[in-house]
């Protein structure tokens, strides 16, 4: 086995290759850009080296510098990982020349199956089902308009280079598919530099359902069972499972006998991934699954299929490459329960899944049974504009697929996550969507839901009184610029009741509370007043007592949002000012509030400064962009709330104005 391994990637697929490889006792090199220099991947590698600034270009994609430091280090072999460099023919080509081991396929593999159209028909040759399609080397507008008309409306136009969903566009009518030809040739050209489609009928109730495959150099190929990654937005993937729903032992064995044959058909040595799609319009057959592409690297979405088979295919990885045979054969490997991962993200899913930018003041995960996190953050690290803005894998694992979905949405609903805004909110929904939790998954689900899994509809009474608890003072806080640590003014004694706006999925909801005395309180909420009891709480659990029933809850504050977890679900509230900002809404305001996340580069002013409305007050960057914030009325710098250099939150108070005569 080798000694030492060089891991050219970051984030959290080199932080999970290198605990494989600590685990095996193999010594490991980290590469990191400029903006990764304090990374997690670093900070646990054996050694680590520099590899140029903080745009990919520049750095993670510079094979000759990563091979440079490959040698440098003495690694005899080098694990790409995902994304970047991972199915670049020439990168691994390059490795084998300079004497050292690919942890991948063989190139040739790799570019056969690197270009869709090639792809489709090495898999028709090979006897794999594909959808019905063109994929000819003609590509004349005027020639595609005429296969699209022949293969039947709705279309999938889709770049023959590339992947991850990217350049692909859907076509319903006749009339819309010169237009988004168009748009198909631009995109391709720029993301790829390739403009080249190939076209294919679109399946209305797809299932998108993949076989994990390896194989090794002594002539063996098995699958290990299959994943359903149905849930996407915009062709990007954000449940994965395994088993999939619904599948019979008919269709696994015929799924992961084409999967098993397409891998032989390029020589694959390896893990890979064999992607089908399947026409669930009549629910799942055998004869209805066709070939889509193939991915000749590790996905994403591994840990699925470690979970139910108790297996590491990072050591596989590395064993198959040693020349060592797999460790089991087709018949060793079985599936024990089920598994199912979401994918969190740094993203505001309210503002089209805008990715966000921010420091990890918090990341806190609860342990447990069947739980699994795979992260290449920890708490204190930036998620920055550079790279994709994924937080963590989060996995649960049960006997049954209920029990696995409720299990990880409990997870979703107590994690702790602050400095940016996250997905984790909509993740729980989806998970706790009675279509889903009963299996009826497609490809088009999330759009065709995507109203109320980012509108949750009213919160429950109990999650309100804790809300009001936390806004009110009774719950532990920390001291900040955000309007949930501006609240001030309560008073402990009757008949003074605290009244509090918030924004729930954008809709207002008000509410007062009224502390009885001891631990008895009133709530004046949504609905109709309720009392009810504080039995305990602690910096992000609290108990409630409403008509002798307990409801444990958690609770956790970020910036200008907080959340409340109650039975699995989690409820967001965002606080709203509602003393002095609302006291001068007619004039504009009182406060500069941060608009998002973001790095504050200036202060133009500073207490006791005169301002006129729309005079500059502060700027921030995020997403490689500057936000001038300016002054909501004609006033006076009351107070300024941060310094330059402040990583802020998305809501914080940057200034508060008063009147000039103040």
């Amino acid at each position: 086995m080798f000694a030492k391994l060089l891991i050219a990637n970051r984030g959290e697929i080199a932080v999970r290759v290198a605990r494989t490889a600590r685990r095996m006792g193999i010594a490991t090199v980290a590469v990191y850009s400029d903006a990764d220099r304090n990374s997690m991947h670093v900070r646990m590698a054996d050694e680590a080296f520099r590899i140029g600034p903080a745009p990919a270009t520049e750095s993670y994609l510079k094979a000759h510098e990563i091979i440079d430091v490959a040698l440098r280090s003495g690694a005899e072999a080098i694990h790409p990982g995902y994304g970047f460099l991972s199915e670049n023919p020439d990168f691994a080509e390059a490795v084998t020349r300079a004497g050292l081991v690919f942890i991948g396929p063989p190139a040739a593999a790799i570019r056969a199956m690197g270009h869709k159209d090639r792809a489709r028909m090495l898999m028709q040759a090979a006897g794999v089902p594909v959808v019905p399609g063109y994929n000819g080397e003609d590509q004349d507008a005027a020639r595609l308009e005429s296969e699209a008309r022949r293969i039947g409306f709705p279309v999938l136009i889709k770049p023959i280079a590339g992947g991850g969903g990217k350049g692909m566009h859907s076509v319903e009518r006749p009339q819309d598919f010169s237009e988004a030809l168009q748009r198909a040739h631009l995109e391709a050209a720029s993301v790829f530099g390739d403009r080249r489609v190939l076209l294919e009928r679109f399946l209305a109730k797809a299932r998108h359902i993949e076989i994990q495959v390896f194989a090794d150099s002594h002539g063996n190929t098995i699958h290990l069972f299959e994943r359903d990654c149905s849930l996407q937005r915009r062709h990007q993937k954000v449940i994965e499972e395994a088993p999939a729903p619904g599948m019979s032992a008919e269709l696994r064995a015929a799924m992961g006998k084409a999967a098993v044959e397409a891998a032989k058909a390029v020589g694959y040595v390896g893990a890979g991934t064999v992607e089908f799609i399947v026409d669930a319009s009549a629910g799942l057959s055998n004869q209805h699954f066709y070939f889509m592409e193939m991915n000749t690297r590790l996905q994403v979405e591994h840990p699925v299929t470690e979970m139910i088979t108790g297996l590491d295919l990072v050591e596989w990885q590395l064993r198959v490459a040693n020349g060592e045979a797999l460790p089991k054969a087709q018949g060793d490997v079985t599936i024990s329960g089920h598994a199912i991962e979401a994918r969190l993200y740094a993203e505001d899913p309210a503002r089209a899944f805008q990715p966000q930018v921010g420091r990890l003041s918090r990341l806190e995960f609860p342990a447990g049974e069947g739980l699994r996190f795979d992260a290449g953050v920890e708490e204190g690290d930036a998620i920055t504009p550079f790279y994709d803005p994924m937080i963590a894998k989060l996995v649960a694992h049960a006997p049954t697929r209920a029990a696995a979905l409720q299990r990880l949405a409990a997870a979703l609903a107590k994690a702790q996550i602050a400095g940016c805004r996250t997905n984790v909110v909509f993740l729980n929904r989806l998970l706790r969507d009675p279509g889903f939790s009963v299996g009826e998954v497609d490809t088009g689900f999330i759009e065709r839901n995507i109203g109320h899994l980012l509108k949750g509809g009213k919160p429950p009474p109990e999650a309100v009184a804790a809300a009001m608890l936390y806004a009110s003072g009774h719950l532990t806080r920390s001291a900040g610029s955000s309007p949930f640590d501006t609240l001030t003014n309560f008073r402990l004694w009757r008949g003074e009741a605290r009244s509090v706006e918030f924004l729930v999925d954008g809709a207002p909801l008000s509410a007062a509370l009224d502390h009885i005395g001891g631990t008895e309180f009133e709530l004046d909420g949504p609905d109709q007043p309720l009392r009810f009891s504080l039995l305990g709480a602690d910096d992000n659990t609290l108990r409630l007592m409403f008509d002798g029933r307990v409801a444990p809850l958690t609770y956790f504050h970020n910036g200008n949002f907080l959340a409340v977890g109650l039975s699995g679900a989690i409820h967001e509230f965002a606080a709203v000012e509602t003393a002095a900002a609302h006291a001068g809404e007619d004039a504009g305001g009182d406060m500069v509030i941060a608009p998002m996340p973001g790095l504050v580069t200036a202060v133009s002013v500073k207490p006791g400064d005169p301002v006129e409305k729309g005079d500059a007050v502060a700027v921030t960057e995020a997403m490689k962009m500057a936000f001038t914030l300016r002054a909501p009325r004609t006033g006076k710098i009351a107070a300024i709330r941060v310094a330059v250099g402040d990583q802020v939150e998305e809501g914080a108070v940057i200034a508060v104005l008063e009147d000039a005569d103040a």
